[in-house]
């Protein structure tokens, strides 16, 4: 893979920009930390080189400096609210959070349940985790926030909430998803250590829309798609226009807010330490940028898979038309189409010739190998151990499994588990060929090649089962698919 963005220097400035923050400030700042922290793989997709955990590696840069506040709404809880990439609630995603900072030694100081209102089930969680050693703090509802300022900056209002007790100058304030309280509780903890005597900071650290590119620029625009159905749009920030001089890029919500915020900052703080929207944020993603001819394609790649995922979302019930009219708009405004991805046409070529559901993935050369549906095999594990025996240079006519290995699996699958579909998926497939390259020379030379299907590009001519969608995802690889299902049956598993 071609790398456009120094991830070393990245996480070196960013470490570097947080701690000078924090000495501004009479050393304690409490930074607002947006997006993904673990698996960040929209920042790896369109900034090549950027690592999915970078955000970690820095904060263990800071290890010594700093705890973990993690904000949860008690209103989210009411509603069970999913995260789509882990298909758990936002409650049991605070306890993997938990668990998993633990695992890598960062230290989780308490949870705060926000927008709290009494909740029943708000009041079993903060019981849940009590059991289990968790200290857990509530926030309220504020009526008229963020605007009734007279009432949200007084005892009554921010005065009201628990304030958290932290022991370290750096307070990483994160959540579940959107939507969670994070900048509410970040302000709380302002008023509160001011009514204490200490003037804390804060700060936001999120990796877009990067500040100081270009507003049209893809790897914004990408971030535009990537968050179609937040409404959320890049826009330059006039704050920050007006006090510097100079442009930079911000979203609408941020600056719709910022009068407010900075309100509320000199409510608390006597003075407002920042001039724009722009000016609270910490990110350095845009000066680790090496090639930007690398990351504007990258981006570009994004958008279009983007589109795809919005349709299929569309097929499901999970997203609305705007969504997909969003991302049309950002794809003019990039000077793409559908046509730039070339694995859709080898799909749609595929199927139509076949008449079955096809699969086509693109190599690294730019070479299109394709799967079909057979008796055997589903058309994405056909298309999957064909790309292993093209990068394996194994012979195309060669079996990479023979039937008497397949057969068996398809009985047990129908004649024992019940599965109406005899058709091996792509994680029943890899198996299979595990067990032939104990005797082939040939299917363990393609077996070695799994990791090469890392970053690849794949399309599919229907909506494939969760279970080939994971296996890809697993595997690295970019998948879309034709917004359409393979039969005309309502439920798709």
């Amino acid at each position: 893979m071609k790398i456009g963005f120094d991830n070393e220097k990245y996480i070196n400035t960013q470490s570097a920009q947080i701690m000078k923050r924090i000495s501004q400030f009479d050393g304690k700042l409490y930074l607002e930390l947006g997006g993904k922290l673990f698996d960040d793989f929209h920042a790896s997709r369109v900034l090549p080189g950027f690592e999915p955990d970078s955000k970690i590696k820095m904060l263990m840069h800071l290890k010594d400096e700093l705890e973990i506040v993690i904000s949860i709404s008690a209103i989210d809880i009411v509603k069970n609210k999913i995260r789509g990439d882990y298909g758990i609630s936002y409650d049991l995603e605070v306890l993997r959070l938990i668990d998993t900072f633990r695992s890598i030694g960062l230290y989780v100081g308490s949870v705060v349940i926000t927008q709290y209102s009494g909740q029943i089930v708000a009041d079993a969680f903060k019981k849940r985790l009590e059991s289990l050693g968790v200290s857990v703090f509530l926030h309220y509802v504020i009526e008229g926030y963020p605007t009734n300022l007279e009432l949200i900056v007084s005892d009554e209002g921010f005065g009201k909430n628990d304030y958290i007790i932290t022991s370290k100058p750096l307070v990483v304030v994160t959540a579940p998803g959107p939507g969670s309280g994070k900048m509410a509780t970040c302000l709380s903890q302002l008023y509160h250590e001011h009514k204490r005597g200490i003037k804390a900071g804060y700060a936001k650290f999120e990796t877009f829309p990067v500040w100081n590119l270009p507003l049209k620029h893809p790897v914004n625009l990408a971030y535009e798609s990537a968050t179609a159905d937040l409404n959320d749009v890049n826009m330059i920030d006039p704050f920050h226009l007006e006090a510097y001089g100079e442009t930079a890029v911000n979203y609408n919500r941020d600056i719709e807010v910022f009068p407010v915020l900075n309100a509320m900052f000199e409510k608390i703080l006597g003075q407002s330490p920042y001039k724009s929207p722009t000016d609270m944020g910490v990110n350095m993603a845009g000066n680790c940028i090496i090639d930007d001819e690398i990351c504007k394609n990258a981006s570009k790649k994004e958008i279009i898979r983007r589109y795809y995922n919005t349709l299929c979302d569309c097929k499901k019930g999970i997203a609305t038309k705007d969504s997909v009219y969003k991302i049309e708009l950002v794809m003019k405004q990039a000077g793409i189409s559908t046509e730039d991805r070339p694995v859709v046409k080898g799909a749609l070529d595929k199927a139509e010739k076949t008449g079955e559901p096809a699969t086509c993935m693109e190599l690294p050369d730019g070479k299109l190998i394709t799967g079909k549906t057979s008796s055997l095999l589903g058309a994405s594990a056909a298309c999957i151990l064909n790309v292993l025996k093209e990068l394996a240079g194994v012979e195309e006519e060669k079996y990479l499994i023979p039937p008497e290995i397949i057969e068996p699996i398809q009985n047990l699958k129908v004649n024992n588990l019940g599965n109406k579909n005899p058709r091996l998926h792509i994680d029943e497939a890899l198996i299979a060929l595990s067990m032939s390259a104990t005797m082939s020379e040939d299917a363990k030379k393609a077996f070695s090649m799994l990791s090469h299907l890392k970053g690849l590009e794949a399309h599919s001519s229907v909506i494939l089962s969760s279970n080939d969608m994971s296996t890809f995802k697993k595997l690295g690889v970019n998948l879309t698919c034709e917004s359409v299902y393979h039969s005309k049956k309502l439920y798709h598993g």
